[in-house]
């Protein structure tokens, strides 16, 4: 397009140079004593041309002849910068062959580059920027060379760069640096230097899945279960992890929270901070209402955090496995405590209609044999907790079933059954 304008616009010129022409009669006379000349007006109009033009490309020329030693001392600079570039970019393929230690010295090089430049007067727009991404390179070298101290150095380097040109580029340096720090200090097995380091990271920084995941495994090797449990809960809103792997963790972070706790306080902060997905886990609430019936807690509470996993259970018989139904089962019993309240009678309820519907579960027969025998129901206790003591497969709970079986038969003065019951809970 651009030369075809340009064709378009030389013909309208020879046009009009050819109409001016062939229609100028004029005439320039000259004097020069004692002569005169008369020369075509179209003549001196074609001389002046001639004249400018040469004029103008003999000052190009001179121009270009006294630019010839700035150009060559550019040219060097170029070469310069452009082989500090190559070394960089050299060291970043060594880099990631593996070869750490010819990547240390690349990046090295490209410093003592660019030090040459600024001794040369050129100062980059982006040196500060070159310098950073060039200590990163080495520091990252010298930690896979188990280099601490030239470690160190670098990122020292780094950090003190000033925040000068390209400030957005420079603090994002800065900040990848100090996530950095985080993570070979974390290699090095030092949590408490790793959370140091993600602490000074900006607000914003800091909630990036990059560095919570740094975090989430400080906090674990430090022994910070409820840090780690924060930081878990934020990357799994941010998707960071599988259902399956995301469970699998939250649910090792309680248990060792719920092992480390010893108040009822903590334990109910621990719960309040858990998500519905958590509370609907049947490992953690039945866990979780073990522990706070070890600590005395009130059984009203526990049965809470229960309700949600045996509504499940009678719901789909294929939600829980085994050990968790018979955890849940055994977690159940130790919270009633046979008191004349709306909350227990509800339970009783809701515990004989799911062992009428089910009545050859072993678990519901012992589940609803002791609630019985707790409210002082002596006859349905008995029949119960007989039938569940023939038929349950954990020893620990069949043991208890003969047990109550013989207290039954004591409160009715039969000691031959309770003797007979009492043997076969030894012989268990």
């Amino acid at each position: 397009m651009r030369a075809a304008l340009w064709l378009m616009s030389l013909f309208a010129v020879a046009v009009a140079s050819a109409l001016l022409a062939a229609n100028n009669v004029g005439t320039v006379s000259i004097f020069w004593t004692p002569y005169r000349f008369d020369v075509s007006l179209n003549l001196v109009l074609l001389a002046l041309v001639v004249i400018l033009l040469t004029m103008h490309w003999a000052q190009r020329g001179f121009t270009a002849l006294f630019e010839l030693p700035k150009q060559a001392k550019r040219w060097r600079l170029q070469q310069k910068e452009r082989a500090a570039h190559a070394a960089l970019l050299d060291g970043m393929a060594q880099f990631m062959e593996g070869r750490f230690l010819r990547a240390r010295k690349s990046a090295e090089l490209v410093l003592v580059r660019e030090k040459s430049l600024l001794d040369a007067g050129e100062v980059l727009s982006h040196a500060g920027s070159l310098r950073s991404v060039a200590h990163i390179l080495a520091a990252e070298s010298a930690h896979a060379l188990q280099d601490s101290a030239a470690r160190q150095s670098h990122l020292e380097a780094v950090l003190q760069e000033p925040m000068a040109e390209h400030s957005g580029l420079r603090k994002s340096l800065m900040e990848g640096a100090m996530m950095r720090a985080a993570r070979w200090a974390l290699d090095d097995r030092d949590a408490p230097e790793s959370l140091l380091w993600l602490d000074r990271l900006p607000q914003g920084v800091s909630r990036r899945t990059l560095a919570m995941r740094l975090r989430l495994k400080a906090a674990r090797l430090a022994g910070e279960p409820s840090q780690a449990l924060d930081t878990a809960l934020l990357l799994i809103k941010h998707r960071a992890f599988t259902a399956e792997a995301a469970e699998s963790m939250v649910r090792s972070l309680v248990f060792e929270l719920i092992a480390k706790t010893h108040e009822l306080g903590q334990m109910q902060r621990l719960w309040a901070r858990l998500g519905e997905a958590q509370r609907q886990s049947p490992d953690l609430a039945i866990q979780a209402a073990l522990h706070w019936l070890n600590l005395k807690g009130d059984p009203v509470v526990a049965r809470a955090w229960l309700k949600p996993i045996w509504t499940k259970s009678q719901s789909n018989t294929q939600q829980l496995s085994k050990p968790q139904l018979l955890k849940l089962v055994q977690a159940l019993d130790r919270s009633f405590t046979g008191q004349d309240s709306a909350e227990e009678r509800e339970w009783l309820v809701t515990i004989e209609a799911a062992q009428k519907a089910n009545p050859r579960n072993a678990l519901l027969q012992f589940l609803s044999g002791r609630l019985c025998q707790k409210r002082q129901l002596w006859g349905k206790a008995q029949v119960l907790l007989s039938q569940a003591a023939l038929a349950l497969e954990d020893t620990g709970l069949r043991r208890q079933a003969w047990r109550g079986v013989a207290e039954l038969a004591e409160q009715r003065e039969d000691l031959p059954a309770a003797m007979q019951a009492l043997k076969k809970a030894a012989m268990d």
